[in-house]
């Protein structure tokens, strides 16, 4: 009897290092294939870091059609689930047209834009470059941020 059992224990201990090498050469199978498996989560379409090429540059009359159009389906979403309520119908072009409007200036921003623009003429004096003309300046940051 204590044959069988010395037959069973090395015949278990045989298993355990069989599954324990069949385990780790999986993981190690596993891992490497998943390499590019991982640099891939998170892309794709509904991502929100896409490619930046991949839609129009901010500020463009492209991404400004875009935008509306996006608002447009927003607002149209709204006055259907307001019909479905029994709610009277919102007016989907006023609506737009109001969303889309620019806003008016912050003038706070525009003073901290300015500062900014002037603390730049000061160095460029000192460097012995060109000022630049600050209201021109002001006005094409702000033009570039969307204020």
């Amino acid at each position: 009897m204590g044959n069988t059992v010395g037959k069973v224990e090395s015949g278990l201990a045989v298993v355990v290092i069989v599954v324990s090498i069949l385990g780790i050469v999986g993981a190690v199978v596993a891992f490497v294939g998943s390499g590019k498996l991982y640099d891939q989560v998170g892309k794709g379409g509904l991502s929100i870091e896409r490619d930046p090429a991949a839609g129009p540059p901010p500020g463009s009359a492209a991404a400004r059609a875009e935008a509306e159009a996006e608002i447009r389906q927003l607002v149209e979403a709204k006055s259907a689930r307001r019909e479905a309520r029994g709610e009277p119908p919102l007016d989907v072009d006023a609506e737009v047209a109001a969303l889309t409007q620019p806003q008016g200036q912050d003038e706070a921003l525009r003073d901290e834009v300015r500062q900014l623009v002037i603390a730049r003429n000061e160095r460029r004096v000192r460097r012995g470059e060109e000022p630049l003309d600050v209201e021109a300046e002001v006005d094409r940051q702000l033009r570039d941020i969307g204020a």
